[in-house]
């Protein structure tokens, strides 16, 4: 898990525990839709599987998510935003993930749509 001191990898800049670190332990939810994606991009980088499904919206959401333990997680770049701020509804954001997998780097990229329910944000599927 996460140490609390280090830089979160959603790549702020601020420490997990200040970060995502925050929304991970239920204590808070991510006010943007942009900082749902970063802190769901965290749960992918720690191994986070039960916040991901916190946060899935249940059209869509998994009954199980197996997270592979030899893909590592190591940067995100948000490339847009659109809503999903403190009065949106909904709300899109496009970013790139980088990873490695099994010594090879790899990118995905994808345009997120998001709602709000009940005051939280949630993830409801990549727009084709």
């Amino acid at each position: 898990m996460q140490q609390s001191r280090e830089a979160c990898p959603c790549g702020l800049g601020v420490p997990y525990s200040e970060c995502c670190g925050r929304w991970h332990r239920q204590g808070q939810e991510a006010p943007t839709a942009e900082l749902l994606m970063r802190s769901r991009f965290t749960a992918f980088a720690i191994g986070d599987a039960p916040y991901l499904r916190r946060t899935w919206h249940a059209s869509g959401r998994p009954g199980r998510i197996d997270l592979d333990p030899g893909t590592r997680f190591t940067r995100l770049e948000i490339l847009g935003t659109t809503g999903g701020g403190l009065f949106d509804k909904e709300g899109t954001v496009h970013f790139r993930a980088h990873y490695v997998e099994d010594g090879h780097a790899g990118v995905v990229e994808e345009d997120s749509r998001f709602v709000r329910e009940g005051g939280r944000w949630l993830y409801v599927a990549a727009i084709d």
